[in-house]
């Protein structure tokens, strides 16, 4: 951890947390024993919130999934897609992030009828699932610990699901129904090497700063927060990529997932003889079908 005089000098650096595009930074230490990755997430987040029209804890859980689906991305799959589903304790309200290659992010939250919350209690559950090279699908569902949070969810299915030892740390600082900065950092022990350094960066992650924190004084950026989490130790900037909140839903798409209902339901729909409204349950955008459109899906089955 860096020391006070250490951070009054990157203070200029420290400022631009809470501007600036959304960034994935990756860095590995010269001695090849820590994999790292920070992410600043605020307009990722910001676009997903207002998508969902959520706010107080179920957006900061809204937030905290969105970053940590990233991470997990970032550091499994970065050419590949990653979805996470945040399960509260009711068993039917729930938080998914849909994560695609080139950093485009998306979300949904889903409350059970009459909740207004999810409660992350004994019952609640995180499932993360990604897409590997041959089109298979990876995944792993892992209880959320008591008090863990999304972070402590997320460390668990690293260590379970993925066999890597990991630190992790989400965060989203909001004022009322603002966001003011969202981000965090993944911490790895690679799998080749003993777990002893961790060990020793876990000791010191311990008494490191919380990301809220950070990101609330403007000091989470992600390259002065990559400093400060490997400060003294030498290491290498391996990657860096850009993040943000976009839904590839379009008209094809839409008429594509309307091409996999029954016959009998495509006709039915035709029968009033008007134009279908449908909206992206992601981004909100509305979309028109033409009866045509659903006639060329009768022919083409």
């Amino acid at each position: 951890m860096a020391s006070p005089s250490n951070r009054a000098n990157r203070a200029d650096s420290a400022d631009t947390s809470h501007g600036g595009a959304d960034t994935a930074l990756r860095g590995l230490t010269e001695d090849g024993a820590f994999r790292v990755m920070v992410v600043q997430t605020t307009e990722t987040v910001r676009g997903a919130i207002a998508a969902q029209h959520v706010h107080g804890h179920v957006a900061r859980l809204f937030a905290e999934m969105l970053t940590g689906s990233i991470l997990v991305r970032e550091t499994m799959s970065p050419e590949l897609r990653v979805q996470g589903i945040l399960q509260g304790g009711d068993g039917k309200s729930r938080i998914i992030a849909d994560v695609h290659p080139g950093g485009d992010t998306r979300g949904l939250v889903q409350l059970a009828p009459g909740k207004t919350d999810i409660v992350l209690d004994h019952n609640a559950r995180m499932q993360m699932m990604r897409t590997l090279h041959d089109g298979s699908l990876h995944q792993g569902v892992v209880s959320v610990p008591k008090g863990g949070g999304v972070s402590g969810a997320l460390m668990q299915y690293m260590q379970a699901s993925e066999q890597v030892t990991s630190v992790i740390a989400v965060g989203c600082v909001m004022s009322e129904n603002n966001v003011i900065a969202a981000g965090g950092y993944i911490v790895q022990l690679l799998p080749e090497l003993a777990e002893g350094p961790l060990a020793l960066m876990t000791e010191r992650l311990t008494a490191f700063e919380s990301i809220d924190s950070l990101l609330a004084r403007g000091a989470a950026a992600p390259a002065t927060l990559l400093d400060e989490l490997l400060y003294g130790i030498p290491y290498a900037r391996v990657g860096e990529s850009p993040l943000r909140f976009h839904c590839p839903c379009s008209e094809a798409r839409v008429a594509a997932s309307l091409a996999t209902l029954p016959r009998a339901d495509v006709e039915s729909l035709l029968v009033a003889g008007q134009m279908l409204d449908i909206q992206c349950d992601y981004c909100g955008r509305e979309y028109q079908i033409a009866p045509e459109t659903l006639r060329g899906l009768l022919s083409s089955n």
